[in-house]
């Protein structure tokens, strides 16, 4: 089949979700994008700019057998815009990577409904929805009637169980056996066995988030501060990407841990962040929101020990049988689980790095996609 895939934001996550899908798939892609910056404005008038790429397509003869589109799009404007040059039978799947309803805007921002409701627009107009991570389902469709009544008339709730029957999930990949590989020549202690090191070579912590408020690091800091009053062992690794100005709490504990931190920053080689991620023991989230949870991920691929908030999208991510290992309920449980594995280290179990492998590497995920698409395409 040809593919379009349409990309307003075109950086980070949705970037390399893009790139993970178009290396895999056994279809033919083409990718619409544009630059990932101004959001708000690719949101509001990215349709514009993909409809022009669009066009200069269909006038030469490429057009697709089905659509994914990102939820970045305006899709009914970007519909409306190639009304006289797009077939109709097209079929059009949504991919959710966030939400403008649900998503955490940063302190002192109002919420502007105006993005959300883009959001239920472009699945009103789209043949399937399709949400990274079951959790991110279930809190769209738990809030979206909340959002509809809070116009006075004509909400038109009942389209929200139509919606929801078109809607599924399917995970964004990751390079899974890519990553083990390079982890498992570059460790240099065999998965198998319990590590030894010595009392001044502690486990590495891992951040690897983005530096944002809702990923919570003050929380993450006020851990390790309370790690360091109790006298245990660690360093530190922070790594992650960071969009904006960067939060203050970074900067107050880069001097505060500066005789531990092993690294510091956003690395853009990724064969040094596969290394990184080959060296770490355990990689924690603090977060107060998480959609899917592509950095954890990438961790646990490298052989990390998750410990993560039993809740949001982590225990998607973790097996049922390593919950009470990797999840933690509150702070005091999440201080208890981390100090223990730093005062008594060893390996994360394999069955972690397994299953990531056999439910989230790209040759897995692409494939799920490919054989929705297909059958999307059949049934229009």
């Amino acid at each position: 089949m040809q593919i379009w895939l349409v990309s307003p934001y075109h950086t980070g996550s949705h970037q390399a979700w893009a790139d993970g899908y178009t290396r895999h798939t056994r279809h033919t892609i083409t990718r619409l994008t544009m630059a990932g910056r101004f959001w708000k404005w690719r949101m509001q008038g990215g349709a514009i700019e993909l409809a022009a790429q669009a066009v200069h397509l269909l006038d030469a003869g490429v057009a697709p057998d089905a659509i994914l589109v990102t939820d970045m799009l305006n899709l009914p404007a970007w519909l409306g815009l190639l009304r006289s040059k797009l077939p109709n039978h097209i079929p059009i799947a949504l991919y959710m990577h966030e939400n403008q309803l649900t998503y955490p805007w940063r302190p002192g921002e109002g919420r502007d409904l105006t993005y959300a409701m883009i959001n239920w627009l472009s699945q009103l107009a789209a043949d399937a929805v399709i949400f990274n991570s079951r959790y991110h389902h279930d809190a769209w469709f738990g809030e979206l009637p909340n959002l509809l009544k809070h116009y006075p008339d004509y909400n038109h709730l009942r389209l929200v169980d139509g919606v929801r029957t078109r809607s599924c999930v399917l995970p964004v990949g990751i390079e899974a056996d890519a990553i083990a590989r390079v982890a498992n020549q570059t460790r240099l202690t065999p998965t198998s066995s319990p590590p030894r090191r010595p009392v001044a070579h502690p486990p590495l912590i891992l951040w690897n988030q983005r530096w944002e408020h809702d990923k919570r690091p003050d929380r993450f800091f006020a851990l390790l501060h309370r790690l360091r009053e109790s006298h245990v062992h660690f360093r530190l690794a922070v790594a992650g990407e960071n969009f904006r100005q960067t939060p203050a709490e970074f900067e107050a504990a880069r001097a505060q841990f500066a005789d531990v931190i092993e690294h510091w920053g956003y690395i853009e080689s990724r064969e040094e962040y596969l290394a990184l991620l080959a060296r770490a023991d355990l990689v924690i989230s603090t977060a107060d929101h998480e959609f899917f949870g592509i950095s954890v991920l990438e961790a646990v691929a490298a052989g990390a020990l998750p410990i993560l908030p039993a809740r949001l999208s982590y225990p998607e991510l973790i097996p049922s049988a390593q919950h009470g290992e990797c999840l933690y309920a509150d702070e005091a449980e999440l201080y208890a689980k981390v100090q223990r594995r730093l005062r008594l280290p060893s390996s994360a179990p394999p069955a972690l790095q397994a299953s990531v492998q056999e439910r989230f590497d790209w040759r897995v995920v692409a494939a799920a996609y490919d054989d929705f698409l297909a059958e999307l395409a059949a049934h229009c």
